[in-house]
């Protein structure tokens, strides 16, 4: 008789998503090995096994998160239409709140915790890089800063939506967002 036992990459995603619990509903001070194993329902021992420090674990959890975010917001989406960028952004915090919400206690977290900055900046120049292709593609030439402002008020609305839950204020303010990129498309490159 064999015993059903969850395969090692299935063992490790359910970790990563108790952590992501315990991360949002307790913040970085209540993430120990026990409590993702109690969230998991496994033994603490097993949280060792598959990721040996809390700084992996935090690590591959904000990982988790991001590449999540960034699938599910469509802020590099597959069609050039500026209406799909981010068109996902207002069910992203409702559908996924606890994996937005470990972003930004991360971030949170690195504010009081130095050795966690690279971390956080390491993921916001990811979504600084993503956005600036995705402005790229629509004819805007993809400086750093243009990108950090449109990721910023992306950012900004996530957090709000987080918050307040309201879906249709963050379209209503994505929708403004694609008239300012549109325009920034039609008015083609500065001139020197």
């Amino acid at each position: 008789m064999t015993r059903d036992r969850p395969q090692y990459r299935e063992g490790r995603e359910a970790l990563l998503e108790a952590a992501t619990r315990v991360i949002a509903r307790d913040g970085f001070r209540g993430l120990t090995y026990r409590s993702v194993a109690t969230e998991a329902g496994v033994t603490h021992g097993l949280v060792t096994y598959h990721f040996g420090t809390r700084e992996a674990l935090i690590h591959e959890a904000l990982l988790r998160a991001a590449q999540d975010a960034i699938e599910q917001s469509s802020i590099a989406p597959q069609s050039d239409r500026i209406e799909d960028f981010a068109r996902g952004l207002p069910s992203l915090a409702q559908d996924a709140p606890d994996a937005q919400a470990v972003q930004f206690e991360l971030a949170l977290e690195a504010r009081r915790r130095p050795a966690l900055r690279p971390e956080i900046e390491g993921l916001y120049e990811r979504y600084v890089k993503i956005v600036g292709a995705t402005l790229e593609g629509y004819g805007i030439p993809a400086d750093a800063p243009t990108a950090r402002l449109v990721f910023a008020a992306l950012d900004g609305l996530t957090l709000q939506q987080l918050i307040f839950d309201r879906p249709q204020e963050t379209e209503e303010a994505l929708a403004v967002l694609h008239r300012v990129i549109a325009m920034l498309a039609n008015a083609g490159p500065a001139s020197s």
